[in-house]
């Protein structure tokens, strides 16, 4: 599994990777995750508005900060 966090680096992006790895630690899932900072890359997901999620290649939230018990549903 693949989790992408979508964004330039600021300190909602950040909080979305750290929800995202403690949703992970907390379901016991294997995931990698990567940061994609490349607004052309970001682009190619669809994606408008920062921060986003996606899991693997598929965008579940754009534009907000998702919380570790959103994430850990998608996880599933």
């Amino acid at each position: 599994m693949k989790i992408q966090v979508l964004g330039t680096g600021c300190p909602k992006c950040k909080l979305v990777e750290a929800n995202a790895k403690q949703a992970v630690q907390e379901t016991g899932k294997t995931a990698e995750i990567e940061k994609i900072t490349d607004i052309n890359k970001i682009i190619d997901f669809g994606v408008m508005a920062t921060p986003a999620l996606a899991i693997d290649g598929k965008v579940f939230c754009t534009g907000r900060i998702p919380d570790k018990e959103e994430i850990k549903k998608w996880l599933k």
